[in-house]
């Protein structure tokens, strides 16, 4: 076996374990990695993303799947919306079209104090008609046409068919609403009926002219001053029904009317014993009380001797110019050519006094038959004589 010699073996380089790096050299193991290599435990510093597929998969399925709710809820609600929208026309059609907003009480034509105009309605068939507030009869005809009435040939019968409702001519007038009001009794306010108090259009300048008169000699129409002048004198109990004592003697309106319609069911009877009552109160007693009077007034009661009156049915009082009463009644009954409205006469009282005093027992004394429907035909009076005397208001309520 050879030997190296010592002194070559001192120059050779000795023999180093792997991975051992001479000082001053690079370790270009260490930094040299193939695709082999394996990845090194700290990371490099570069963004990495982690795509987890299923998650994705989950969070688009949950996205369409609300996309899809959430049209859905759209669609169901806008039907919903369309539908409730046009439920509600058609109940706002149906109910009375308001044409009049009410006069502001600073307006010029709003007397100082007074309450706002009532609203003029059109029903579906264009009738004009004012609301009452009562649910029970909501409404009232601003104007109604009402034939000459004369006395049946015939006394009407207590049960049965009305006698017709005959005139004089063929031609009716117009009757224009001047107030209305709510009939009540006992001290809970039992509402009985509602009445309204209309005067033929063509004497409303009659009256215009009396009134206005009685404030101011030398006037046509009347400032807001003279105008509350008047409404006090119409609400005190003494000199109102004094006032209207003298105009409805003198004829003063020529024709006017009461329409009454029970909120309630009631009678004949019920309703006379009220009449009569305030009759004897403001009519003639002692020996002014001739007998004619009581005649008169015997006439009235055997007029009221019948049976029901159903509520939401009309009975008319109407006087004519020379004070005598007519009394109509419309049971509801089958409706003719000639009496389109289906009022019936039932009697018919001449002596004035007799209508005279029922007049005032809405008109005016210390005691009325409703303070509301007096305080309203006040207020429809002055707008009466807030205009020039001869002209009719289109609206006077």
């Amino acid at each position: 076996m050879l030997r190296q010699p010592a002194a070559l073996g001192r120059h050779l380089p000795r023999a180093r374990p792997s991975g051992a790096v001479l000082p001053g050299h690079a370790n270009v193991n260490a930094s040299r990695r193939t695709i082999f290599s394996l990845r090194p435990d700290k990371p490099s510093g570069r963004a990495v993303e982690n795509l987890n597929i299923q998650r994705l998969s989950r969070r688009s399925n949950d996205y369409q799947r609300n996309k899809r709710i959430f049209l859905w809820s759209g669609a169901v609600a806008g039907v919903l919306s369309f539908g409730y929208t046009a439920n509600k026309l058609r109940e706002e059609l149906a109910k009375p079209v308001k044409l009049d907003s009410s006069l502001p009480s600073t307006g010029p034509l709003a007397a100082a104090g007074t309450a706002s105009r009532k609203v003029v309605v059109h029903d579906s068939e264009g009738r004009e008609l004012v609301e009452t507030g009562n649910s029970t009869v909501p409404t009232f005809p601003r104007t109604i046409d009402l034939p000459a009435y004369s006395a049946p040939t015939a006394p009407a019968p207590a049960s049965g068919p009305l006698a017709p409702a005959v005139s004089s001519a063929s031609t009716t007038t117009e009757y224009t609403l001047v107030g209305f009001g709510t009939r009540t009794v006992t001290f809970v306010g039992i509402q009985v009926y509602v009445v309204g108090y209309y005067i033929a259009t063509a004497d409303i300048a009659a009256l215009q002219n009396s009134l206005t008169k009685k404030v101011n000699p030398i006037a046509t129409t009347l400032v807001p001053g003279e105008r509350e002048q008047l409404r006090t004198a119409l609400l005190d109990p003494a000199e109102g029904e004094q006032m209207w004592d003298d105009l409805l003697a003198r004829g003063i309106p020529a024709r006017s009317a009461f329409r009454i319609v029970p909120v309630r069911d009631t009678d004949f009877h019920h309703l006379r014993d009220g009449f009569v009552r305030s009759i004897q109160a403001r009519g003639p007693t002692g020996e002014h009380a001739d007998d004619s009077f009581g005649e008169a007034m015997r006439e009235f009661r055997n007029i009221f001797n019948r049976g029901k009156v159903p509520k939401s049915k009309e009975l008319l009082l109407v006087r004519d110019g020379a004070g005598k009463l007519s009394i109509a009644f419309d049971d509801g009954g089958s409706k003719k050519e000639d009496h389109p409205a289906g009022r019936r006469l039932i009697g018919v009282v001449e002596d004035e006094r007799v209508s005279r005093a029922l007049w005032l027992n809405w008109l005016a004394g210390k005691k009325v038959a409703s303070e509301p429907a007096r305080k309203s035909i006040v207020e429809g009076l002055m707008e009466f004589v807030e205009r020039p005397v001869g002209t009719v208001a289109t609206q006077v309520v």
